[in-house]
């Protein structure tokens, strides 16, 4: 059995809120996306539909507590749930986590990973935003319904703030952070940064606050894991988010142009599942630092955000998954790496996800189970 235990990314983003009802339409989650996907060229697995027909709601307390034992009882150690975290006004997508806080009965491990940037439109030029649902992101609709938010195109603005709102934040967290369920390393709570370098000085500064009132607390500091990043924007440890992960600036360069030329040209971007999973093992081999967390995934198909702007991996079956986790494993157990990060959980607009469907039924969490056992 390996020592190295799988982390699988979990998206918060299905269940309805009052911002997504007003940046996206009335009912909008990440299913609307999944369900209204197309095909765009002939043998293309689209849309993408969870087994039954199970488009679940997660603000039921039974809807997490399935999920948390179809993956505790197919070899997964925890989930690192997305954390949307923008000033001490605004927060959204808590309510799963928040749940699984106050329903002790939930058998799983968790971990935040704080995705720190704004949310904004697709045409907006704000940095370090995320545009979340490109296809349904219809500007002159907006505008003559008198809904486009602001002329940006900001949706949800980051704010840092100051230490009187860290304390805030880190107080929110606390709660999490004393749950015996919460992943600790050495009593020292992990949680993770996915945009270290947005204003990376800021962060440490964060850290260090956040380190002293986690000791104030009982604990022995926090353990910090950022996402790998071309500006080697790091803290304790990081770790690689798979696939098609940019951590050099020649890789940043490459996909800066690309999605400039696509957002004038669309044009699918298609990659190969076995030349991407053989370059990820290869990079973790060779790979130096002791303080990384390797990164791997199921498969990747954007379409349902993105249209024809979509990156698609073709060529991923359950056998070549198992066969690529398995790799990865064994080299992260012999360099005595405690986890890998998994992409992901139910990454279903991103056709990234190990939840059942109806393509494959549960095939992906059974090669987790085969290579876990």
């Amino acid at each position: 059995m390996f020592k190295t235990k799988i982390i699988a990314n979990y998206l918060p983003q299905f269940h309805e809120i009052p911002e997504n009802n007003r940046f996206w339409g009335k009912g909008y989650t990440d299913w609307v996306a999944v369900k209204k996907s197309t095909p765009l060229f002939e043998n293309h697995l689209q849309p993408r539909i969870p087994k039954n027909k199970n488009y679940y709601s997660l603000d039921d307390k039974d809807v997490i507590k399935w999920q948390a034992e179809l993956a505790k009882n197919n070899g997964i150690y925890g989930f690192g749930i997305y954390h949307y975290w923008f000033s001490s006004d605004m927060q959204l997508l808590q309510k799963p986590a928040e749940i699984l806080l106050d329903s002790k009965e939930i058998d799983i491990n968790f971990m935040f990973i704080w995705d720190n940037g704004s949310w904004k439109r697709t045409w907006s030029n704000v940095k370090r935003g995320n545009d979340w649902a490109p296809e349904f992101d219809n500007r002159k609709e907006l505008e003559v319904n008198g809904n486009s938010n602001t002329d940006n195109g900001m949706l949800a603005e980051l704010k840092y703030g100051n230490e009187e709102d860290w304390k805030k934040h880190f107080d929110y967290l606390c709660k999490f952070f004393n749950d015996k369920r919460y992943i600790k390393k050495n009593n020292c709570p992990m949680f993770g940064f996915f945009q270290p370098d947005n204003d990376y000085e800021t962060v440490k500064k964060m850290c260090e606050y956040w380190n002293s009132l986690a000791k104030e607390n009982g604990f022995n500091g926090m353990c910090f894991v950022s996402k790998c990043n071309y500006k080697n924007a790091n803290l304790d440890y990081s770790f690689k988010y798979e696939p098609l992960s940019v951590n050099t600036n020649k890789e940043l360069m490459i996909s800066r142009i690309q999605n400039i030329k696509n957002r004038y040209f669309p044009k699918l971007r298609i990659y190969d599942y076995d030349k991407i999973w053989k370059k990820i093992i290869s990079d973790a081999k060779n790979c130096k630092n002791k303080k990384q967390f390797y990164g791997g995934f199921v498969g990747f198909d954007d379409t349902p955000r993105r249209g024809k702007k979509a990156k698609i991996i073709l060529g991923q079956t359950p056998k070549k998954f198992e066969k690529y986790l398995r790799e990865l494993l064994e080299v992260s157990d012999q360099m005595n790496k405690e986890y890998i990060f998994l992409t992901a959980w139910n990454e279903w607009g991103e056709g990234a996800y190990l939840e059942p469907d109806e393509h494959d039924d549960d095939s992906y969490l059974k090669a987790i189970k085969r290579v876990t056992e």
